[in-house]
């Protein structure tokens, strides 16, 4: 691990509320290293990222009113733990149960978009019965509940899927012990 200065290390009291400028201050003192880093390790973190950014957006928004709320948080907390598990394992067995993970993740993102523009198409429907075709459409995708954004989900599953895409412990290159996640 490298220890920067205190003094490279940006002053976050100026960054008035948590925001992505925020998070870009301070992965700054890291960006040095990513040239060191493979592109199966960089997908890798982009999926840690995503599950870790997903679950407090979902947490903020407290999306947790029923039963179909929730089946992203406990996705995402099973998509955690494989993320953590194939980093440190990197076998065949942690690989597959991570795939597994990233189909149901591209499943549940799917469903996720389904359920939201159906919701939004009931409630535009209450307010309009008179609403068809494409402008029905229109006002699905643009209603109160974001109609793509669990389409994000299906990103990071398909992420992962490309992380595992010919990874050397599932093609019979795993030398032993811990294999090299390159």
């Amino acid at each position: 691990m490298v220890v920067l200065p205190q003094q490279q290390l940006p002053d976050l009291s100026k960054v008035p509320e948590f925001t992505v400028l925020s998070l870009l201050l301070m992965a700054a003192p890291v960006m040095p290293l990513l040239p060191h880093s493979s592109v199966r390790q960089l997908l890798l973190a982009l999926v840690l990222i995503g599950v870790v950014g997903l679950e407090i957006e979902l947490a903020l928004l407290r999306h947790a009113e029923s039963f179909s709320q929730w089946i992203p948080h406990v996705a995402l907390v099973i998509g955690l733990l494989s993320t953590v598990a194939v980093y440190f394992f990197p076998g065949a067995t942690s690989l597959k149960v991570f795939r597994v993970v990233m189909v149901t993740f591209v499943v549940a993102g799917i469903l996720g978009v389904y359920l939201h523009y159906r919701g939004n198409v009931e409630f535009a429907l209450e307010r309009n019965p008179s609403l068809a075709g494409a402008r029905l459409i229109w006002k699905a995708l643009r209603g109160a509940t974001p109609a793509l954004a669990p389409g994000a989900l299906a990103q990071l599953g398909l992420l992962g899927l490309l992380f595992t895409y010919r990874h050397p412990a599932l093609v019979g290159r795993n030398t032993g012990g811990r294999a090299n996640v390159d």
